[in-house]
């Protein structure tokens, strides 16, 4: 199957680098290029790519609200983030928008296409950097008094989950490795490793790192569980 991207960055000398390694793939196929975020959603429309390849900071719109804008429009069409930016004020608002990939421009092009490949294939894709500051993010942020002792509701996405699934999941995405989460929870670490299985599996998620981005981006996860 070939699968049929979309690439946006502002930047030309860029673009064509990333569309010359998409190319030089047999099973991708890149059927637009755009120099901006207003262009990208016009192609994206026009197109309906498997995955558009999306910088974070372009004229018009930016990553972030392109993302939205697919995601809007009810495309199958999945949105990879690739920019030179892993600071919070890019990554949360491009996760949050429905971006199921995320790497910064530093990956080797080897990465890019099976990034690439993953997000096609529905698979979420974090660069190194973006999972830990998702981690530090859950473990430095101050807790709110007021709703620290009140649990938080859960998202609609989480259904299906149990409780005990659940909090593995909010566990995990503090950092605790399995140990540490079997400790907090009074079971055994195989014990959370059943959990953790069963919870890729229910969310058809290929990895940790999936599931902690998934857990930031429907808001399983928040300063108030520490």
């Amino acid at each position: 199957m070939t699968i049929r991207v979309l690439v946006a960055d502002d930047q030309a000398v860029v673009r064509d680098g990333v569309v010359l390694l998409l190319t030089s793939a047999e099973d991708i196929q890149v059927v637009g290029q755009a120099g901006d975020g207003n262009e990208a959603v016009r192609l994206a429309v026009a197109e309906r790519p498997d995955v558009a390849l999306v910088d974070l900071r372009m004229p018009g719109l930016d990553g972030a609200q392109v993302t939205a804008e697919i995601v809007a429009a009810g495309m199958e069409t999945r949105v990879l983030i690739l920019t030179t930016f892993a600071d919070d004020d890019a990554v949360m608002p491009a996760l949050r928008a429905g971006a199921l990939g995320y790497l910064t421009k530093d990956a080797t092009g080897e990465a890019v296409l099976a990034a690439v490949r993953e997000v096609a294939a529905g698979r979420t894709v974090l660069d190194p950097a973006v999972q830990r500051r998702l981690v530090q993010l859950v473990v430095t942020e101050p807790v709110a008094p007021a709703a620290a002792s009140s649990p938080a509701a859960l998202p609609p996405e989480a259904e299906g989950l149990t409780r005990r699934e659940v909090d593995v999941v909010r566990l995990l995405a503090k950092g605790l490795n399995n140990r540490q989460v079997a400790s907090e929870m009074f079971v055994s670490p195989a014990t959370v490793k059943t959990h953790l299985n069963h919870v890729l599996a229910k969310l058809a998620l290929e990895d940790r790192g999936a599931l902690i981005a998934w857990a930031w981006r429907f808001g399983l996860v928040d300063n108030t569980e520490r």
